[in-house]
Formats: C-alpha cells, structure tokens, sequence
C-alpha cells in the first residue's frame, strides 16, 4: 500500500472461495518464511504467535523478528485502534456460497529490512495455512496485477503499489485418514433402518468414548475443547463426530416429502455456520425447504444435482455439541419428474454428502432400505377375506 523507510505497508486478504466449506473456530493460522531479513514493525487486525528474538534492536522493538511468522486473526472485541477491516472474527471466515460478504479476513502489517521498491522487494516464501487443521496446501507467491480500489464516492480509483497472491487448495486425504462424517438412512416404505457403516471414521477413538448416560458428563468443564481440537465421542458404532440421517417420509401425486437430520456426536465441539451439501437427481425440482436455507450449486450448468442446506441465522445455524440439543432437522418437499421418478433400486437417496465441506461415508448400496415387492400381510389377509366373501356372494347367487 505504501513506501515505508526501510520497508512498506502491505494488507493481507484471505478469500474463502469454497462454496460449502468454511474455516471453522479456533479459525486459521497463516505462516511463511522471508526471504531475507525482514521483520514485522507492527500489526493491525492481526497479530503473530510468537516475537522471536528480537534482542539487537534498541529503543523501537518489532513486533515480531521470527524468520518463520506465525499469524492468527484477532478475538471479537478488541479495542478499536487495533481493528482492521474484515478482521477479528477469531479466523472464523464463511463458506462463499453461505455468505460471501463473511468469506474474507484482512488485516494490515508493516514490514521493515526489507526493499523499498517493486525491483528490491522479495517475495516471502513457503507460505502454509491452517483452518483450522492441516488439509491446504499453498503454492508460490506471485506478482500479479496491482489491486484497483474505488474512492468512497466512486469518481477516482486508486492502485496498490505492488501485489501478489498465494492460492492454498484444500484435500480431504491430507487432512486426516478418515472420514468425519456418516450418513444413514429410512423409508415409510420399509422397516429397515439402514445404519452408518461400522467404524466408517475409524475406530482408534473407541477407546476414549463416553457412554450417553455417562456420569462424567455431570463434570464441570467436561464440553470444554482442547487446544488440539481433540474430540470427546459418545460411544457408537460408527465413531463418527457427525451423523446424516436421510429419511424418505412421505409420497404424494406429485410430490414426494424427506427428512433430514443431522447430529452431533462430539461433547466438545459445535459447530457454527455449519453446511450440508447434499447431490440428488431430484435437487432440479425443489420446491420448499421448511427450516435450513438452501441454495443451489451448479458447477455445471446444464446439471442441477447439488444443493446446500445451511442454518436459518440465530435459529439453527449453530449446532450444539452432542446431547439432547446436539441435532438440527429439516424436511423438503420435491416435485416428481414422472420419467425419472421411483422407490426402486435405492434412487430416492443421495448419491453424496458433504458436512461442513467433508465427503461423508455413505452404506453400502445394497443395503438401502428397498421398496417392497409384495404387500404388507395385512393388506394380503384384507385381499383374502374380500376376495373369499366375493366368492360366497357368487355361490349364493
């Protein structure tokens, strides 16, 4: 943004360009390495982990002088002079396709021992993200064209004097070896309940399960999270912090009605501004969803298949850890496409699912609760008995 003696002011954006999966509480931690010596004067918005030793200067004393900068966002509240805008939201930045007014942070920093022109300035270097755990990983600075902003009454643009960005791309399998999430399902049309997989997200956390009507959960500080994230499970036998239930529950003329639920097995953790995006043939044609907001994805434009479902602000957008007020459930009312439409084969459920931008693990196909090909017995003994008395009514005659 601007020349300073012996180094410049630079603002720092983090975009969230991801359409179902946000950066979640304790929120990021963006790092990286410089290239020469530099070090961090001061910072608004933001701040570093660690000041590293900065014993050799004298008087004015940096903010940081670490090789390796470690930068978290600053906690809500903070006094106003060290507010920056679109900071202090604890690294908590919205999914895009939530809120993209929410799916930035920002904050400003003022760099010294370092160039003082386009020419001198070294790009830093080996930059990682944390949101809030490992899964991103992030390519090489690049000079791009300088960043153009609008005056407030929109009659004069101004320009950066330099700017780079740094794209971090997200992977499932970098960020831990199993799944987070299941999904089970039911039907009016049959008994069977179709359970999440057993130990479909691994089962080494058996051992530290708790039962739900475990005395400890009377304990103080017992929902308390750790720094490390580490969860506390209520013993099941899928070992999954979040459970999707699907649920086919009615069939009209034209329409055709499901239930959703989503639960929360983890007693220390919830989770806010949480996502389900789920793909379904039948998205084309939704016609209302009765408590989650939902918004269509289409990455293609000629298949509508996927939506998200997300939290009504201050209603259910907060997931509660896991207890009696640890679910949010909603149902959708679809229309029917006379050619595609049927019970048979497992097509009224879902072909994917993602929680808070997790693929979860779906059961087995063959083990989908199926449409029945023969009556209930008492609809059978009904036919009979009608049938035996239409018989007599003929003999008689």
């Amino acid at each position: 943004m601007s020349w300073t003696a012996d180094g410049y002011v630079a603002v720092v954006t983090i975009n969230n360009f991801q359409i179902f999966r946000h950066i979640m509480n304790p929120g990021w931690t963006l790092g990286w390495s410089w290239a020469k010596k530099e070090v961090i004067w001061s910072m608004v918005g933001a701040q570093t982990t660690e000041q590293g030793d900065c014993s050799k200067f004298k008087g004015n004393v940096p903010h940081c002088c670490k090789k390796t900068p470690t930068v978290v966002d600053l906690l809500p509240g903070v006094p106003y002079n060290q507010q920056f805008s679109n900071c202090c939201k604890g690294g908590v930045v919205a999914a895009w396709g939530q809120d993209p007014s929410a799916a930035i942070s920002s904050f400003q920093v003022s760099i010294g021992q370092a160039g003082t022109t386009n020419k001198t300035v070294k790009l830093p270097m080996n930059f990682s993200l944390l949101a809030p755990g490992p899964g991103y990983t992030c390519g090489p600075a690049k000079i791009v064209p300088s960043t153009v902003f609008l005056t407030a009454d929109k009659r004069r643009k101004t320009q950066a004097l330099m700017t780079w960005n740094v794209t971090c791309t997200y992977s499932q399998f970098l960020a831990r070896k199993n799944p987070s999430c299941c999904v089970s399902m039911s039907s009016f049309y049959n008994e069977t309940i179709t359970p999440c997989p057993s130990c479909a997200c691994g089962c080494h956390n058996k051992k530290n399960c708790i039962m739900s009507d475990s005395k400890f959960l009377s304990m103080k500080g017992i929902h308390t999270p750790k720094k490390d994230n580490e969860p506390l499970l209520q013993c099941t036998h899928h070992m999954c912090p979040i459970r999707v239930h699907w649920h086919v529950k009615q069939n009209y003329n034209d329409y055709w009605r499901v239930k959703i639920a989503v639960t929360n097995f983890n007693y220390k953790m919830n989770y806010s501004l949480w996502t389900l995006a789920v793909q379904h043939p039948n998205l084309n044609n939704v016609t209302q969803v009765f408590s989650f907001d939902y918004k269509p994805i289409l990455p293609y434009e000629s298949i509508n298949d996927t939506g998200m479902f997300y939290g009504m602000k201050y209603f259910n957008d907060l997931l509660m850890e896991a207890g009696p007020s640890g679910n949010v459930q909603s149902e959708l009312l679809l229309q029917k496409d006379k050619d595609t439409f049927t019970f048979k084969q497992g097509w009224a459920y879902p072909r994917k699912v993602y929680f808070n931008g997790e693929e979860c693990m779906l059961p087995p196909p063959d083990t989908y609760p199926f449409l029945p090909n023969f009556a209930p017995k008492n609809l059978l003994n009904f036919t009979l008995v009608f049938i035996f008395s239409l018989l007599t009514l003929l003999a008689v005659l």
